[in-house]
């Protein structure tokens, strides 16, 4: 990866679900224009599995 992309933060609450479809849709559409990333306010053990599965049908 190149050092100078600009750096994104997507940020939910738990990234546990949109942050990181997030994060994995700015990567695959716009990993050479910046690097992804996913947040959250608060922590959960795992991610959403609503999110796996959306994310494994792109």
């Amino acid at each position: 990866m190149s050092e100078n992309k600009p750096k994104v933060a997507f940020i939910c609450v738990h990234n546990s679900c949109r942050s990181q479809i997030a994060e994995a849709l700015g990567t695959q559409l716009a990993g050479d224009i910046f690097e992804s990333y996913s947040a959250g306010t608060e922590t959960k053990p795992n991610i959403n599995q609503d999110a796996v599965r959306l994310m494994k049908k792109n």
